[in-house]
């Protein structure tokens, strides 16, 4: 039987390198402070907003493995005919969400680009640059709801027939 190929995951890879940077920058800032009694200041700035958007990135991938808030005990007392929409109801309201993070985090960027323009205490960058993590990886989590929802009716088909 021939090995089937590993596909290369983008979303793992996005988030071990957020993780391995988040990682490598706290490590350098403790050595700093260690041998050289100095404080990186904008290593705080940097590590919090990767840790958003590496949570952004899990969360699509937690979405896909099935380790997201659902309907279980619901999806579990209904009889199989109805079990169906559950799943679909599911994973729109978890879309739905999404949705509404997005748009909320875009309003936000229009806002900061347009009224507010602050920019960052450490760096001196403009704000907004760290809210367009969001929206932009919602990609994974939204593809996260799609594969583990086809994966949920593919296994409700094969349990109960189409």
């Amino acid at each position: 039987m021939e090995e089937k190929p590993r596909r290369i995951r983008i979303d793992y890879w996005i988030a071990a390198i957020l993780m391995f940077t988040m990682a490598a920058i706290a490590f350098v800032n403790v050595l700093s402070r260690y041998l050289f009694h100095f404080s990186f200041a904008a290593t705080e700035e940097i590590t919090i907003n990767l840790f958003v958007w590496v949570t952004v990135v899990g969360s699509g991938i937690a979405f896909e493995r099935g380790g997201q808030l659902g309907m279980v005990t619901l999806y579990r007392v209904l009889p199989p005919r109805f079990q169906k929409g559950i799943i679909l109801f599911s994973a729109l309201l978890s879309a739905g969400l999404f949705l509404l993070v997005d748009l909320y985090t875009i309003q936000a960027i229009y806002d900061e680009i347009t009224l507010f323009q602050a920019r960052s205490a450490a760096l001196d960058i403009p704000v907004w640059i760290y809210y367009a993590g969001v929206p932009v990886l919602s990609v994974f989590v939204f593809t996260g709801i799609y594969r583990n929802a086809g994966d949920r009716l593919r296994l409700h088909r094969e349990k109960t027939g189409p």
